[in-house]
């Protein structure tokens, strides 16, 4: 009994420090068990208390730095987890993570078994052979995929390592094969099939029409990808159109596009709205807009549709200008309360009402 009695004590006074230090010695797996992923900072990103540019900032990860990812908020925004434990939702943007998921996170595996092909940079990942189909997304760089068709020389059917099927573009500066591809399809819709009034269309006009579809799509690629690293850059009415610390709206597209793909567009909405026009495709229902389209808006009248009843939008001045990522979602800046630079959707709120005109500058 001598040699047990001294135990308890030790025994005692080691249980009240397991509990009062209960969090040193969880194990990290324990910690981590709800992770769907892990990810690589590629890029320094705000890390966010909310999914939203509204949230309040908690500090910005650096490259380098792995996180894990608990969750997929939603298309925009990842739910991590930091080395220290904080966590906080930070940007999907495959510029500034790479993200490696769990074969367990959406019921399918991950391997590369059986791809014949590799994304050499970040590309939309899209619903149909063409850049006027919705976005599932982007595909990062490095990921592993599976070419299931090639329905003609501008598209890849693939098979992403999500398990997803969808379209990106052939073009090498996005995807490289690595192994065998499946028979051609598609063909007869480009090269002489027939039309309803019993003519045939022309193979090369087909062609030169997807060629110059993929070559617009790769250049707003440039330019959306400029404008997604300034989300939650702050707001200012009459910015300096010689920095980058704040925007207001025409300022936000006018160096999206210069610093994407060298165009330098007028300095205002109303002149931004104005080179839509001379481009001669201006479209005046949003639902027809393509991804990278400029829209212009008319001075806020209220939230609801009836607000806007009645008026004859031709005679309304140009207050505002936002840029058409697809899916209903608009990329712009309009004030210090909104956060600055911020995605919004469109549909059924004010910004419908308000819409003018829009089209592509390219």
């Amino acid at each position: 009994m001598l040699t047990t009695s001294w135990k308890k004590p030790l025994l005692t006074a080691s249980m009240a420090t397991m509990l009062a230090f209960g969090s040193l010695l969880v194990p990290a797996a324990d910690v981590f068990a709800a992770q769907i992923g892990t990810a690589t900072v590629q890029s320094g990103v705000n890390m966010r208390t909310s999914p939203s540019t509204s949230g309040s900032i908690i500090r910005m990860v650096k490259k380098g730095e792995n996180l894990v990812v608990l969750e997929k908020t939603n298309s925009y925004w990842y739910k991590v987890q930091d080395s220290s434990g904080q966590i906080g939702y930070v940007s999907t943007s495959s510029q500034y993570l790479n993200v490696t998921l769990s074969s367990s996170s959406n019921g399918s595996t991950s391997t590369s078994t059986g791809t014949n092909a590799t994304i050499v940079k970040s590309v939309n990942f899209r619903t149909g052979a063409s850049t006027s189909a919705s976005s599932m997304g982007y595909l990062s760089a490095n990921e592993k995929v599976t070419i299931i068709s090639v329905p003609n020389s501008y598209w890849y059917q693939i098979v992403d390592s999500k398990g997803r099927t969808g379209y990106v573009s052939s073009q090498s500066q996005y995807i490289t094969v690595t192994g065998s591809l499946p028979s051609s399809g598609g063909s007869s819709t480009s090269t002489g099939s027939s039309s309803s009034s019993g003519s045939t269309s022309s193979g090369s006009s087909s062609g030169s029409t997807t060629e110059t579809d993929a070559s617009r799509a790769a250049l707003i690629e440039k330019v959306i990808a400029t404008g997604m690293k300034y989300l939650g850059t702050p707001y200012e009415y009459g910015s300096d159109r010689n920095t980058t610390t704040t925007f207001d709206c025409s300022d936000l597209f006018r160096q999206m596009y210069l610093e994407g793909i060298g165009l330098k567009l007028p300095a205002d909405s109303r002149g931004q709205g104005e080179y839509v026009k001379s481009k001669g495709n201006a479209v005046y229902d949003w639902h027809q807009l393509k991804r990278g389209d400029i829209l212009v808006f008319m001075d806020y009248k209220g939230s609801k549709a009836s607000d806007y009843a009645g008026i004859d939008k031709s005679t309304q001045r140009i207050s505002h200008d936002a840029i058409y990522l697809g899916d209903g979602k608009i990329l712009h800046t309009y004030s210090k309360e909104s956060g600055g630079v911020k995605i919004t959707s469109i549909e059924g709120t004010h910004w419908e009402y308000r819409f003018i005109y829009g089209g592509s500058v390219i």
